[in-house]
């Protein structure tokens, strides 16, 4: 079965979400071979190591170890351009070797100031498929998080089960959500989440005439202390799409947003994976 192309089934059997550890040792120190003392020479800024430093550093205040860097981007993005029968391809990972893996958040219910600063500091890069439903009392929050480099895609106005909708009940949901964001975010998004996972052949035709280029569904969702896998392993594989949301401790069983994603960034970090930017993708 081909992977990135998933029906409405699958998609369906993952509704939920919910994940952290570190430091690294610093470089060592510059040391004469001389037997006389001197004065060791300033160390140039922005060093490689200042980097690492300044890395373990901001990991360590979150109680993580530093994730590898992502591998530069390809040339060309493996998973972009309609599908062979001309329509919006629907997608659920990338097609890659490289031990990567891509985050997203849905929804916007959560505001969680503290997530802002910890994404500041930790660099992940993430998409957010957003509903203006969840997002309205405070565009200016994801706005922040945008100014990072992170994305705003499309997650519906109301975040309905499309698949109960008309064709035409779809496209105002989908393009009225890309109406939203342009004005509120600069840009339309490129990208559709739909909610629950749910879509069908309306679905891809809205999409298509709301500007969308590609559906992205996902292979894991993260969980208040775990990962949900379909992978019965349990397996992160290179290229998964992992699902999360902007939840807080009334969803979470008293846990915050940062706290949950602490605990996705070990579960990637154990398995060897790293986290890439999936706009460079896709």
């Amino acid at each position: 079965m081909n992977r990135r192309i998933t029906g409405a089934a699958l998609a369906g059997l993952l509704l939920v979400t919910g994940w952290g550890t570190g430091c690294s040792p610093e470089a060592p120190r510059p040391h004469s071979a001389s037997a006389t003392p001197r004065t060791p020479a300033a160390k140039p800024a922005g060093t490689h190591a200042d980097a690492q430093a300044a890395t373990a550093a901001a990991y360590r205040k979150w109680g993580l170890k530093p994730l590898a860097p992502p591998p530069a981007p390809p040339s060309t993005k493996p998973a972009s351009g309609k599908t062979a029968d001309g329509e919006v391809p629907v997608i659920s990972e990338i097609p890659t070797d490289q031990k990567i893996v891509f985050l997203t958040f849905d929804d916007g219910a959560e505001k969680d100031p503290e997530f802002v600063k910890m994404m500041r500091e930790l660099k992940i890069p993430f998409a957010m498929f957003l509903t203006d439903s969840a997002i309205r009392t405070d565009y200016g929050y994801f706005k922040k998080l945008q100014e990072l480099g992170d994305s705003v895609q499309n997650h519906t106005l109301t975040h309905p089960n499309l698949r109960t909708l008309s064709a035409a009940a779809q496209r105002q949901e989908i393009c009225g959500q890309q109406e939203k964001l342009k004005k509120e975010y600069g840009s339309a998004p490129r990208l559709l989440r739909p909610p629950y996972g749910n879509w069908n052949k309306d679905t891809r035709a809205a999409a298509a005439s709301c500007g969308i280029e590609a559906i992205v569904l996902w292979r894991e969702s993260m969980q208040i202390k775990n990962m949900q896998f379909q992978d019965p392993h349990k397996k992160l594989h290179p290229g998964d799409i992992i699902l999360a949301h902007f939840r807080g401790p009334s969803e979470l069983k008293g846990r915050t947003m940062t706290q949950m994603t602490a605990n996705l960034l070990r579960h990637v970090r154990e398995q060897g994976f790293t986290i890439a930017r999936l706009e460079d993708y896709l």
